[in-house]
């Protein structure tokens, strides 16, 4: 399989990139061939300094960078030697499998929407993001902050690609599907969760466990949150902020409490596109890096595009 990875991309690109590159081959059973894309005057040396000298590694040439503060549609059209625009031609014309940065997230989206394409069926791609449970297991939410007003339908399909997701990178089996609300009657919500619930409920390709509520987020009621990316992008920004409380208190290294860290899974994978695409957190280091290559590693491995292509097939 081959991965391309934006090594121009976060802040502290592309030395941080490069030390994940390190941690990634230290596991001698990773295969993937990677494709580093970025400024070679930059990479070369650092790739060097730290012993990264793989044949299973590449440098991709790309001398221009989009900043995070461009605007991501026009930076992409103006700027094809950036290393985003390369990393999305790579992908689009085969010469990778996934790719993953930690760069523009606009312009991860536009090159997402535009040059991979969304799935034929899907009315809206979604971003993914991890739920530690108090139990040791995982769970997901969707959407975590792309669609911000959602229809009843958009969240409807968010459910199937949770679930796929849930089954296929964590293993789950039958993952159970809950509705995020503020209670747990049929009937509870606004318009949108109202309307929604009877969506679920008919549909026969999920396990739809009913609503759940925001005590419910981190027990085991629910393997799949499905809610608006409202919603969802201020859950994920509490979550985060339960780590950082928690470092400060001096939990910091309680088993349970860091698994809240951003790195620990390295960055939230676009559904819904025809190929798998990962954007990292704009202050990715090492970890976040190898994490980010391995979610890309078990997307192609378990054909997951395919699978949600074959499930949207009308």
């Amino acid at each position: 399989m081959n991965i391309g990875l934006d090594m121009m991309g976060g802040d502290f690109a592309p030395l941080e990139a490069v030390k994940g590159l390190q941690l990634y081959l230290s596991d001698n059973t990773r295969t993937a061939s990677l494709f580093c894309i970025g400024d070679e005057a930059q990479v070369k040396p650092l790739l060097a300094e730290h012993g990264v000298n793989s044949p299973n590694v590449h440098v991709i040439h790309a001398p221009e960078v989009i900043g995070y503060h461009e605007h991501p549609t026009k930076a992409l059209k103006e700027k094809q030697r950036s290393s985003i625009a390369i990393g999305f031609h790579m992908l689009a014309t085969g010469k990778i499998d996934a790719f993953l940065s930690a760069g523009n997230t606009g312009a991860m989206m536009v090159g997402a929407m535009f040059s991979i394409k969304t799935i034929e069926g899907i009315l809206r791609p979604t971003v993914v993001t991890v739920v530690p449970k108090i139990n040791g297991g995982t769970g997901v939410l969707l959407d975590a902050g792309l669609n911000a007003d959602c229809k009843p339908e958009h969240l409807n399909q968010f459910a199937i690609l949770g679930s796929l997701y849930a089954e296929y990178i964590y293993n789950v089996s039958n993952p159970k599907i809950g509705l995020m609300n503020v209670g747990e009657e049929e009937g509870k919500g606004n318009i949108i969760t109202q309307a929604t619930y009877p969506l679920l409920k008919e549909n026969t390709q999920i396990n739809f466990i009913g609503n759940i509520e925001g005590r419910d987020l981190f027990n085991d009621k629910a393997d799949v949150i499905v809610c608006d990316g409202f919603t969802g992008n201020i859950i994920l920004k509490l979550a985060e902020s339960v780590y950082d409380i928690a470092e400060q208190r001096g939990f910091g290294k309680d088993a349970y409490f860091t698994r809240f860290h951003y790195e620990n899974y390295g960055g939230s994978p676009v559904l819904g596109v025809n190929k798998p695409v990962i954007i990292g957190h704009g202050i990715s280091e090492a970890k976040a890096f190898k994490n980010m290559i391995i979610v890309g590693e078990k997307m192609i491995e378990s054909q997951l595009c395919a699978k949600m292509t074959e499930m949207f097939k009308s």
